[in-house]
């Protein structure tokens, strides 16, 4: 998979984010809140992440973005290909799959990262 390391660039670039492996593949979190997630194998789709009921409803009506499974209903999205989504849109979607993680974290913690961002 040729787009690993760029997401993996881009996910770890962002403040306090951290990487595990889980699920079958790597989790990005921030404060242990999941942001995105990359599969590692060959399978019907290769990375999750976030967004807002709106940008759900958009994505999804878009070529080779599905509801993600088990994680729909938190309006999460799942790319069945690598080109579902050029590259500068791609970094952008999971900048904003963060920003959206971090807004619903505790005050406390959401300050800490943010001063950390500065």
């Amino acid at each position: 998979m040729r787009h690993i390391d760029r997401v993996r660039r881009c996910c770890m670039s962002l403040p306090h984010a951290t990487e595990h492996m889980q699920w079958g593949g790597l989790v990005f979190k921030v404060a242990e809140k999941v942001f995105a997630w990359l599969a590692l194998e060959p399978g019907k789709t290769w990375l999750c992440f976030k967004c807002t009921p709106e940008e759900f409803a958009e994505l999804t009506e878009r070529e080779g973005i599905i509801q993600a499974p088990y994680f729909a209903r938190n309006h999460w999205v799942a790319l069945e290909t690598e080109d579902a989504l050029p590259v500068r849109e791609l970094d952008q979607r999971l900048r904003r799959s963060y920003e959206l993680v971090v807004e619903k974290l505790p005050k406390k913690t959401r300050a800490a990262i943010t001063q950390a961002h500065l």
